[in-house]
């Protein structure tokens, strides 16, 4: 299920992801109650989000676990439209910010490593990946995090034109591999199979449905024979948390298709001079 943010109100939206306004009155009741905030509905929202899924996201949910009405809700945020907006953009404080530009072995590890810390956001946040990037949610933290990364870019030199590209590679890039680490967990409760299971169940019946699979897909099948890809980092290591194969693929694709890219970077920087 893709998202499209800025569904809601364009002043009210922008207006409460900049705290442009002034918060609404609390209005009092019978008992001890906690406040209510546009702050503690976004924080109650993204805790069921990361917990259930964005399927489980309303206006209703979010007030249970406040211990209140739906309806109280509307007084701070309009409507779910402007909520995921604020969701969205509130998790992403957890972005690194500029100060990885001070990174002393240079442009390249400082890239490698912004790269590794937003697979881990949204590897945390996985309904992130839900929400299109189509049309940006424009609030500030969104900024902040397109601004480090335009930083670190600018350390390599390159004209602002294919700086504004690279932007648009590395994000989609990071966040596919995100998806693929995030899927590789859901897979097996969300079937209720293993992957190990999964693929001995399927290699059996293609072997024997499709004996001159060799024959018909020579290349693929000669990438297979040639050897197991690289072991992963860590692997084998005494008191490493062993990593489900899936995921460590995934993560192991993202660390070489990085490398691949910051070559090309690299590449680039050298065909200028």
């Amino acid at each position: 299920m893709v998202v499209f943010a800025g569904q809601g109100d364009p002043r009210r939206s922008l207006s409460l992801l900049w705290r442009a306004d002034a918060p609404p009155p609390t209005r009092g009741g019978p008992g001890p109650k906690p406040r209510l905030s546009v702050d503690a509905i976004v924080a109650a929202a993204v805790a069921l989000a990361d917990e259930e899924g964005m399927g489980a996201l309303s206006m209703r949910a979010v007030g249970d676990r406040l211990g209140r009405t739906a309806m109280a809700l509307y007084t701070y945020v309009p409507g779910k439209s402007e909520l995921l907006d604020l969701m969205y953009d509130a998790v992403h404080a957890e972005l690194p910010s500029a100060q990885t530009e001070s990174h002393p072995a240079g442009w390249r590890a400082a890239l490698t490593a912004w790269a590794g810390e937003v697979l881990e956001f949204y590897v945390r946040h996985p309904w992130v990946l839900q929400v299109s990037q189509a049309r940006p949610v424009l609030g500030p933290h969104e900024y902040a995090g397109l601004d480090t990364l335009v930083t670190l870019l600018r350390a390599t030199g390159l004209e602002a034109g294919v700086l504004r590209r690279l932007v648009g590679t590395l994000f989609p890039f990071v966040r596919g591999s995100a998806q693929a680490v995030a899927d590789a967990r859901l897979a097996a409760a969300a079937t209720g199979s293993s992957d190990e299971e999964w693929w001995a169940a399927r290699s059996a019946a293609l072997l024997e449905l499709v004996p001159d699979f060799a024959e018909r897909f020579p290349a693929v099948s000669g990438l297979e024979a040639e050897g197991p890809a690289e072991p992963y980092p860590g692997e084998g290591t005494e008191g490493a948390e062993p990593v489900p194969y899936p995921e460590r693929e995934a993560r192991e694709t993202f660390r070489v298709g990085l490398g691949v890219l910051l070559d090309g970077i690299e590449a680039a920087r050298v065909g200028r001079t």
